[in-house]
């Protein structure tokens, strides 16, 4: 299933905001777009002068950030002829970024971001039940069924991206579709529930497809309703597991395939 598009790309490579740590920050944005498959295992990243300007940052800097991947072992880079750096897709380490990502933030921190992705979602789902087609309906069906039948929290991960991208784009508004995406490069850079509790993928699923048939019967309101709900449930879920954490009493992440 393609899991890319031109938008999505464009926002993996917008410029930062202006702070401190800038390496940090380029680090955490190439980890999130490798994790919702916006920059896919064995790509070759652009140039650093290239990324760098992308970026908005230094070429020092972004030459420290790529170091930083490469100690992690997301990026590759290769010398001679047809060198460069290339990306280098893995669920442990992409994990470990998840969770440090979280230990940074505080419950605050994550409750406005929920809030953010809910208004969102649920302003789309409501919009995809009075004007998605058939076949969009379709779609988002079986990118549910592929998150149900995904063996890998990557796989998990990048298609309930697709899920949410696909809903914004179902409701035929180009400023939610982009206002998702970014999102998703945010949200991308958190655990992914399953990783610590596997039995909530099906819950995840469930929830889902609830959705999708409240669009097949073109019922606006429980399928804004539903969507409300669900994010509220996984941002209290990541407060949760961030209170944990602080307390030293993470959730082990499973082993992945």
């Amino acid at each position: 299933m393609q899991l890319l598009s031109g938008d999505a790309r464009r926002a993996v490579f917008a410029p930062l905001d202006d702070g401190a740590l800038r390496s940090e920050a380029v680090v955490r944005r190439v980890g999130s777009a490798i994790a919702l498959g916006l920059l896919g295992n064995g790509e070759q990243l652009p140039t650093e002068t290239d990324l760098a300007t992308m970026l908005n940052v230094s070429t020092m800097t972004l030459r420290e950030a790529l170091a930083e991947l490469r100690k992690l072992g997301l990026v590759e880079t290769r010398r001679g002829r047809g060198g460069g750096s290339f990306v280098r897709a893995r669920d442990d380490v992409l994990g470990e970024l998840a969770d440090a990502r979280l230990a940074e933030l505080g419950t605050t921190d994550l409750r406005e971001l929920g809030d953010v992705h809910g208004a969102v979602a649920a302003a789309a789902a409501r919009l995809a039940a009075t004007r998605a087609s058939r076949t969009e309906t379709a779609r988002l069906r079986e990118i549910v069924d592929r998150l149900a039948h995904a063996d890998s929290v990557t796989g998990q991960r990048r298609t309930e991206g697709r899920y949410y991208i696909e809903l914004a784009a179902c409701a035929q508004s180009v400023r939610l579709t982009m206002q998702e995406m970014d999102l998703h490069l945010e949200l991308g850079q958190l655990p992914w529930p399953p990783a610590h509790a596997p039995e909530l993928l099906g819950v995840i699923v469930a929830s889902h497809r609830a959705v999708v048939d409240a669009i097949e019967a073109r019922d606006a309101g429980t399928a804004r309703a539903l969507t409300e709900g669900h994010i509220e449930t996984r941002t209290l879920w990541s407060i949760e597991l961030r209170l944990r954490a602080g307390q030293g009493g993470l959730v082990p992440r499973r082993e992945v395939s």
